[in-house]
Formats: C-alpha cells, structure tokens, sequence
C-alpha cells in the first residue's frame, strides 16, 4: 500500500471505500454477540485459551500444516519436521502476542521483529531483521512476485508509521491492511504469513474490538480456505477500490467465523460438554 499523495489519514479513507462499513458492523455485532454470553462473565480466561488455540491452528494450517485441532492440543514436541516447526511457531507467536500489545502503538516496527524472533527461532543469523539485498524469502505458498529489499524496507517503515501516528480508521480496516501489506511485502526471510496473522491479531485485541482475544481471525481465515485467502490477497496487491474493499471484507469475514467458533465453546462449557 503506497502512502504517496495520500491524505493525512489514508487508513480512514479505506474505511469510506463501498461495503467497508457494512464489514465493520457485521464484524461488530458478531464480537458483540461473544460477548455478550453468560460464559464470558464467568469463564472468560478459559475462552480465551481455546481462542489462542484454534487461532494458532488455523495459522499453521494457512501454513502448510494443517492439523487437527486435538493433534495441537495433543503434542508437546514441535521439533520434528517443518509442519511440527509451523506448528510451534504459530503456538509461539499467539502466547507472544499479548505481550506486546502495550508496545505496537509506539513501535510497530519492534514488534514484527520480535514475532520474527519467536517465530524463526532456528535461523539465529536472519530472525528479527528485515531481509537484505539477495536473500531468498521462504514462503512457498505465497505466489506473489517479491518486492526488493529495498521498497519491502521502505514500505514497511512507511506502516509503521502510519501506525504510530494514529488512525481513525475502524479497527477491522488497519488490522487488514497490517495484515495484507506483511504478506504483499515478505520483510523477512521466513514465517511472513505466520508473522501477518499475528500482527492481525495485535491490531484486533489492541484497539479494544476483541479486548480478551476470543475472536481468533486465524481460525476464520483458515476455515475460509487458502484458494479464498490469496484470492482477497490478489486483491489487496492490486491496489484497486474493488480488491482493497474484498480483502477487508475478507478479513471481516474471518473475524466473525473467528466469533462463532468462540461462541460455540461458550455454549459446550454450557452445556457441560467441554
């Protein structure tokens, strides 16, 4: 997403684009709806765990490792082959999230190459800094042509920048647009779409939308399918009213499956069956 020529508050703009509110109430009524049930009055660090979770799985699974939620569950060794180390990683990357809600506003750009770090942990010499002139980006799923080093730097300064100063955009538009620009742009060697989703996620929870982390927008992305996901992300890359428009919808979508699924473990833990 070009800044140049934009208005002072170009994430605001995006929001007036046509559908986008009809998004943003959708996505709102649906958050409502979680948490508005009795559960969450009484039982809501529970929800949130389930979230965490679900969330991580469909991440993975956008990923290339597409387990079963019980397989995550299951498993405490994730060093195994590369689906096991996906897995782990998005584990890693959803506990990390809530750590660094408190720093995203003031420095977006600490935050990603901290969930880098977590994430690539086994590539000590290229994690938690953006990619350099040359170097191969592992991200076999994204089939987008690879912006240089050089502008993927540049335009990731230039989001967080716009982070920081601020936006009166609805929350579902910046998280979109956070999301959708890390995985136009790849910055880093490995893990961008794992990194992406989770920096989705910071969005959402930080800006009040999903306070408790029970709306896991991974899980509803995943639910919607990979072809449908880079589909909306062809999209976003093209820059055009229409795709812009799709991929925040999109992503609006994945909140409120995100909800259901949340809504669904309330009423088992109601029905005593969970």
């Amino acid at each position: 997403m070009s800044t140049a020529g934009a208005t002072a508050d170009p994430l605001a703009s995006l929001g007036e684009l046509p559908g986008v509110a009809e998004s943003v109430e959708s996505v709102r009524k649906a958050v409502d709806r979680v948490y508005g049930h009795r559960i969450m009055r009484r039982r809501s660090n529970e929800i949130t765990s389930e979230a965490a979770l679900r969330g991580a799985r469909g991440s993975a699974a956008l990923s290339g490792a597409d387990w079963a939620l019980e397989e995550v569950r299951r498993r405490t060794d994730f060093s195994g082959d590369g689906e096991a180390r996906t897995v782990g990683a998005a584990l890693r990357l959803t506990s990390e999230a809530g750590q660094l809600l408190s720093i995203w506003r003031q420095s977006p750009l600490r935050v990603l190459a901290r969930l880098h770090l977590v994430a690539a942990a086994d590539k000590a010499d290229q994690v938690g800094r953006p990619r350099q002139a040359g170097e191969p980006v592992d991200e076999p799923l994204i089939g987008l042509p690879l912006p240089s080093a050089a502008e993927a730097h540049g335009r990731v300064e230039g989001l967080g920048g716009l982070i920081i100063a601020g936006s009166s955009a609805p929350a579902l538009v910046t998280a979109a647009v956070v999301h959708g620009e890390l995985l136009a742009l790849r910055p880093f060697t490995s893990h961008n779409g794992l990194v992406a989703r989770t920096a989705e996620r910071i969005v959402l929870v930080g800006s009040g939308l999903d306070p408790k982390s029970v709306c896991p927008a991974e899980a509803g992305h995943a639910e919607l399918g990979r072809e449908a996901y880079l589909e909306a992300l062809d999209g976003y890359v093209s820059g055009t009213p229409e795709g812009m428009a799709a991929w925040i919808a999109h992503c609006g979508r994945a909140v409120e499956l995100g909800a259901r699924e949340s809504t669904a473990v309330c009423e088992a833990l109601q029905r005593g069956a969970a």
